[in-house]
């Protein structure tokens, strides 16, 4: 089964589409009620541990000047030092928006459906919604395939991530590759993150081959054209040239941005339209903020999550 669901607009998408184009057009938004929130005197953002946390800042710190320009009250990165510390963070309601991957958005919806929205994810220069996991080991290991792992270290990113061990754990299980340390690969390791598995495998520091996340657009030699590797590149971490992709997985869904669900209907349709206008308004920001270059920033909902939500509720099991 293809990890990507149908990409035709669901009503979800098509009513954030409206309110987007209601509010870029200046029409009012619908009265106040007895039941409309308090407004808000703060905004958090939290940002995955996809690269460390002074490059997660420095790369959205324009994301957090332009949201506190826009809704005018004192707003804040935070970086924990991994997706659960996102993850929690929202479930709290200590945090107002963020850019998740597929499977930590799921983890939160079977928790509590009503703690999070997904709003928007990005739209890959071909015009795909979808990305992928792949493994890669240097090409001085003499590594071609997973067959050529039997016994070696093998490392995945964070448990929370969909292309750093959701999908490639599932699809690596289903074609026989036992990650139970010491059937097929030597010892099954955790990084902590993206870039970190990254780095491992290219110092040779322990695994010999990893999984990371890229659009697959582009060229090897320049870390493809986003994702992962493209910013442990551009930020001269490694040299794609001295390893190769081994394995690929099946069409992942784009991972979503979301909101608090609680916040005001006011306040989402500003952060909804200033977001889908980022790639047009400010390219270098977006550029940074999700990781690549993109054609667009486009409606989702939580349709276009359910088989990775169902995923992860056949894992909790």
């Amino acid at each position: 089964e293809n990890w990507m669901t149908q990409r035709n607009m669901s009503p979800g998408a098509l009513a954030a589409l409206a309110g987007l184009a209601a509010l870029l057009s200046g029409v009012a938004p619908p009265a106040a009620t007895p039941d409309t929130p308090p407004p808000i005197t703060e905004f958090r953002i939290g940002i995955l541990s996809i690269e460390n946390a002074a490059e997660r800042l420095r790369n959205n710190e324009c994301l957090r000047e332009r949201v506190e320009a826009l809704l005018g009250v004192p707003t804040t990165l935070f970086t924990p030092a991994d997706y659960e510390g996102v993850v929690q963070g929202l479930l709290g309601g200590n945090l107002d928006l963020a850019w998740l991957g597929a499977s930590s958005y799921a983890k939160i919806h079977l928790q509590d459906p009503d703690a999070v929205e997904p709003v928007l994810a990005r739209v890959n220069l071909d015009g795909g919604a979808g990305y992928y996991s792949i493994a890669f080991a240097r090409i001085d290991s003499g590594v071609t395939s997973l067959d050529d792992l039997r016994g070696e270290v093998f490392a995945f990113g964070d448990p929370n991530s969909t292309s750093g061990f959701l999908v490639p754990s599932t699809e690596m299980s289903q074609a026989g590759y036992s990650l139970t340390p010491g059937e097929f690969f030597g010892d099954v390791v955790f990084t902590g993150g993206h870039e970190q598995t990254i780095v491992a495998v290219y110092n040779d520091t322990g695994p010999a081959a990893g999984v990371t996340w890229t659009d697959g657009l582009g060229e090897w030699e320049d870390g493809y054209t986003s994702g992962a590797l493209r910013k442990a590149v551009d930020a001269g971490l490694v040299d794609p040239t001295e390893m190769r992709e081994i394995w690929r997985s099946k069409l992942i869904p784009e991972g979503p941005i979301v909101l608090r669900k609680a916040l005001p209907e006011r306040v989402k349709l500003k952060l909804v339209a200033m977001l889908a206008a980022l790639p047009s308004l400010d390219p270098d920001c977006a550029y940074g903020v999700v990781g690549g270059e993109v054609k667009a920033i486009a409606p989702v909902d939580h349709e276009d999550y359910a088989t990775i939500v169902e995923a992860r509720r056949r894992i909790a099991q």
